[in-house]
């Protein structure tokens, strides 16, 4: 039996975050397992245990849900670093970014990217995109971390 799925929202944008966050509690865990960090360098000390995060319980993300356009560190870089690590590159990573350019997804598979997934502009179809990768990276897709 696997722990109480949890997810990594990596987003700098608060009103993404409140949108991101309803959508997920409404269908797939709890709001107490989600946790947020708003820019690549907090992703990387959570997902690696480091610095403020150094004392954080074992139990990895089941998923991460990550933006391209970050502060201090980029998503790409974010990405690469997760992937390239043994211990933490079985982690599925899904890219939710504002980026449609073709460099930007290349570039993300290259890394490992699970999932290219462009936020939609309109509500309803951001909560239906969100609610979709919950479930199923979730509670479809299998995964032993």
């Amino acid at each position: 039996m696997r722990n109480t799925p949890k997810i990594l929202l990596v987003e700098d944008d608060q009103h993404d975050i409140e949108l991101t966050l309803s959508a997920l509690v409404e269908s797939v865990v709890p709001k107490h397992e989600i946790f947020v960090v708003n820019d690549g360098e907090a992703a990387l000390n959570y997902i690696f245990r480091q610095g403020e995060f150094s004392n954080r319980d074992e139990n990895n993300p089941h998923l991460i849900l990550l933006d391209i356009k970050m502060p201090k560190i980029d998503g790409h870089e974010v990405l690469r670093r997760v992937k390239s690590d043994p211990q933490f590159k079985q982690i599925p990573i899904v890219m939710l970014t504002s980026s449609r350019m073709e460099q930007d997804i290349r570039k993300c598979y290259e890394y490992g990217v699970n999932a290219y997934v462009v936020k939609p502009v309109n509500y309803f179809e951001f909560k239906e995109s969100v609610q979709s990768l919950g479930n199923f990276w979730i509670n479809w897709n299998l995964v032993v971390l």
